[in-house]
């Protein structure tokens, strides 16, 4: 029987060489954009928080990045907590609202959809996270023309 000689992975040790890097590290020219769109809903899946941190990404590379939440994406984006608003039910919870917070307080704009917000999910305007700013259902697409008129790197994220 074929026997492993190999001594088990310990904590500490590396499995990946982590530290080569592929590809340049591309920075945006003066006066680029980015837009990173969310119509996927809070806790459903990793997408969400995962293009949140591509987002403050984009955002500490040099881009004028914007954050548009419509229809489920607008979830990412209200205050939450139990037993109370801002307490952590497990760890965890708290992660959309602090990598939003933390994009916003680095010059990161949010925008999040009226309508979605309350027809669709309930919620008025002083659910949504400090910074976000809500916008007319008319302004999803023009903010996507804009950002592609602008030449903008326009980064999608859908689920559902």
């Amino acid at each position: 029987m074929p026997q492993v000689t190999h001594p088990a992975a310990q904590k500490g040790d590396f499995l990946v060489d982590y530290e080569e890097k592929v590809f340049e590290d591309v920075k945006a020219a003066p006066g680029e954009k980015a837009l990173v769109t969310f119509h996927t809903v809070a806790f459903e899946g990793s997408i969400g928080f995962v293009n949140l941190l591509q987002a403050t990404r984009l955002q500490r590379k040099g881009f004028e990045t914007s954050i548009l939440l419509y229809g489920p994406g607008v979830t990412l984006g209200v205050k939450r907590g139990f037993p109370k608003l801002g307490d952590s039910a497990f760890p965890g919870h708290q992660n959309f609202n602090e990598q939003i917070a933390k994009f916003i307080a680095e010059g990161g704009k949010v925008y999040a959809c009226r309508f979605a917000l309350q027809a669709l999910y309930g919620h008025g305007e002083g659910a949504l996270i400090e910074g976000i700013r809500p916008i007319n259902p008319l302004d999803v697409l023009d903010i996507v023309l804009l950002h592609r008129k602008d030449g903008a790197f326009i980064l999608d994220t859908w689920t559902l």
